[in-house]
């Protein structure tokens, strides 16, 4: 039974957390998942995001952005794409602790030479972070504690040069019962119909990543409710 509150995000786990997810059945989730972010629109609020923290960046600088948390690599192939229509060069990294998911990740991103992938587990001390100009943390943290949630975005901030994009997910009832009739009628997996609803009852009130903005220093912020029920938080590197 997934439960959903109002006040106070739940602590349920995700069946795709689990490291061992693998095989057709990850490969029929991870389509699923495509799905969602197309239709309802997920990617651009990203690419939106990563576009304002270029406006001081030349076009003949070779920018670096790397994906914490980054599944099959659909983001970056987005980002590949948009780079090059707007006439920059990017170099893309995505990062990920589930080897089966990366090596899923290599595959769909055969084509794009600009795109590379490493496993980290990016929340053991034993592991720094890739260095980059921006990071990008896309319906990644809401997997998180409060806690680690502001650790990690405090060691993304350290090792950005501009900025971090975050888009995650509003803590929304009419989110959660949207999507059980979305669910219902276009997504194929009972593990990414389950996995949305849990993933809502974890999102966030814009009240709620205000209070962690407060924690992380060295960085402005701006949050902004997007469609579908999602959240663009942007911290920019403060220079002196």
């Amino acid at each position: 039974m997934i439960t959903f509150s109002a006040t106070k995000r739940s602590e349920q786990s995700e069946i795709m957390d689990s490291f061992d997810l693998k095989g057709e059945e990850m490969k029929l989730l991870l389509t699923d998942l495509k799905v969602v972010n197309s239709l309802l629109g997920g990617t651009s609020i990203t690419l939106d995001g990563i576009e304002k923290l270029l406006q001081d960046i030349p076009k003949s600088q070779t920018i670096t952005i790397l994906d914490i948390g980054c599944g099959d690599g659909e983001l970056l192939r987005k980002c590949a794409i948009f780079g090059k229509k707007l006439g920059y060069t990017f170099k893309l990294l995505g990062v990920d602790a589930n080897e089966h998911i990366l090596e899923e990740a290599a595959l769909r991103s055969s084509k794009y030479n600009n795109i590379t992938f490493q496993q980290i587990d990016v929340f053991s001390e034993e592991k720094s972070l890739p260095s980059a100009d921006i990071t990008l943390c896309t319906l990644f943290l809401h997997h998180f504690k409060n806690s680690a949630i502001v650790n990690l975005l405090q060691r993304a901030a350290n090792v950005a040069k501009v900025g971090v994009v975050v888009n995650d997910l509003q803590r929304s009832a009419w989110a959660f019962n949207l999507f059980k009739l979305f669910s219902s009628v276009f997504i194929k997996t009972k593990v990414a119909r389950h996995d949305g609803l849990v993933s809502i009852a974890r999102g966030f009130t814009k009240e709620e990543l205000q209070q962690m903005t407060k924690k992380i220093k060295g960085c402005t912020s701006t949050v902004h409710w997007k469609w579908a029920f999602r959240f663009q938080w942007i911290l920019k590197k403060k220079h002196p």
